[in-house]
């Protein structure tokens, strides 16, 4: 993974297809980024999850393109793919062999039952201690065709079939995803989930030391085709740090919490503790295709004599303050309000979540952009997008407030907004400047303040943000140069 800002993005969303979206990293957004998230994009790409569902895993939803529109956009820039290890889709073919043959289905191992996780039975305590995102038991009831009934492990959606991944089945199943990506040149994998992968009775089965193990066992087989590995998971900020030791890059998720926190309170206290502690090799990001997390900020779950980022008054107060800079659309889409996978996020577009100030969301992106990481930015982020409302409304679920579909005369009339261009600046900034190839140093100050300084040689990049007045200074040196920004428009030609 290059040392540059990557966008994270769909392309049916951004682009339209993937030579639309080629189109665009080599037209206005040239030079922006040095890699390309792109979302899932098989077949089909509009199930019951946005893509995180697909029946066919290794094919390319030919709405989008195929797989040589894939390679093309490779040659151009590296990307990343979602490898989805925790479940497929119930219209799977492999899944609906099982459903037609029962346990004479050659793919009969690759899914998990109760019964499979519980031979000996389980009690109420031990499915009270699994750990769910969202409200109930990750349990679903089916018929087969001869009429026996089973009951299968579903983490998510009934649509989300979880496979065992102990089975030789499933293993033979990610390698065969994993060939396809090295042949066309997906040089990383999100592991998509992969906290709910494991199974182990007697526990949370989540993120488990049986679950670093198999995490350890897919990267082994990543990397012995060249594939790099990004760990996705939710969690008490601890463990990320914990995880972190153990993978090439984990997610940054306090992040976006604790710079909003910053923002609403004007005091960069939380948000200094976590600069000095979080891991280094994260990938930095304020916004994704999923919510703003609360849990990655709060105490741990399982004990909550673990204290978090932030504490209780804390949270509900950066979740209110979400409600109110977003006029109460935000609530529209949380909790329990939009049929949401995750109720421990809020739905919103981190512009809106900071009342769409440009002042505010421009030092939101030079904190992203200065702290030691890779950045990614999400396409809705990167166009400072505004809450899609009626897509919420059309679709009822809470996260598609933060996943718009832009046409074409949407992209070119907000790459005209300042705010837009100027955070396009930032990032060419960000991938150019030798500074950010050296060392981090996070600067004393009052707590108003929240300073940050890459040097390398004579080179050198710092930031001054003053959270309360939202205003900043940028001192940048090379090559012999010395630039002091302190003005927004100034951003827009600084690369």
């Amino acid at each position: 993974m290059r040392n540059q800002a990557q966008l994270i993005t769909y392309v049916d969303r951004l682009g339209g297809t993937f030579a639309g979206l080629r189109d665009l990293l080599e037209g206005p957004l040239q030079g922006a980024f040095g890699g390309v998230h792109v979302l899932p994009f098989f077949d089909p790409i509009d199930g019951a999850d946005a893509g995180f569902d697909p029946i066919d895993h290794r094919e390319v939803d030919p709405r989008l393109g195929s797989w040589s529109d894939v390679d093309a956009l490779g040659a151009q820039i590296p990307l990343m793919a979602d490898l989805i290890v925790n479940h497929v889709s119930a219209r799977s073919p492999q899944f609906q062999d099982v459903v037609a043959h029962g346990d004479a289905s050659p793919h009969a191992a690759m899914f998990l039952t109760l019964d499979k996780v519980f031979p000996d039975g389980a009690t109420e305590r031990d499915l009270l201690t699994i750990y769910r995102p969202r409200p109930g038991l990750p349990l679903t009831p089916i018929t087969l065709a001869d009429r026996t009934r089973r009951i299968l492990w579903t983490t998510f959606t009934s649509n989300q079939i979880d496979v065992d991944v102990r089975a030789p089945e499933t293993t033979r199943y990610l390698d065969s995803i994993l060939d396809r990506f090295a042949a066309h040149g997906i040089r990383m994998v999100r592991l998509d989930a992969v906290g709910y992968a494991v199974k182990t009775p007697g526990t949370s089965s989540f993120m488990t030391p049986d679950t670093f193990t198999f995490i350890d066992e897919l990267a082994a087989r990543a990397h012995a085709r060249d594939i790099e590995v990004l760990v996705e998971v939710h969690s008490y900020w601890r463990k990320q740090v914990e995880i972190a030791e153990k993978v090439d890059r984990v997610y940054d998720f306090a992040l976006p919490p604790l710079v909003l926190h910053a923002l609403y309170t004007g005091t960069s206290e939380r948000l200094r503790h976590w600069c000095e502690v979080r891991p280094r090799n994260a990938v930095t990001v304020l916004d994704t295709h999923d919510g703003i997390g609360v849990i990655d900020v709060g105490p741990d779950t399982s004990d909550v004599q673990h204290l978090g980022l932030l504490d209780a008054d804390e949270i509900d107060e950066l979740v209110e303050g979400i409600h109110e800079h977003s006029h109460g659309s935000s609530r529209l889409a949380t909790g329990e309000a939009a049929s949401n996978v995750d109720l421990y996020q809020v739905n919103c577009t981190f512009f809106d979540a900071l009342g769409a100030d440009d002042r505010a969301y421009l030092i939101a992106r030079m904190v992203q952009l200065w702290l030691p990481g890779v950045p990614q930015i999400y396409y809705v982020g990167l166009l400072a997008g505004h809450n899609d409302l009626e897509l919420l409304h059309r679709t009822g679920v809470g996260r598609d407030i933060n996943r718009h579909h832009y046409s074409p005369e949407e992209i070119d009339q907000a790459l005209t907004r300042p705010a837009v261009r100027q955070l396009l600046g930032l990032l060419r900034l960000r991938n150019t400047h030798p500074a950010f190839d050296g060392e981090w140093e996070l600067l004393e100050g009052p707590s108003h303040l929240l300073g940050m300084r890459w040097r390398q040689g004579e080179s050198l990049a710092e930031l001054q943000a003053d959270l309360p007045a939202r205003t900043f200074e940028l001192r940048l040196q090379a090559d012999g140069r010395e630039l002091l920004v302190t003005q927004a428009d100034q951003l827009t030609d600084l690369a």
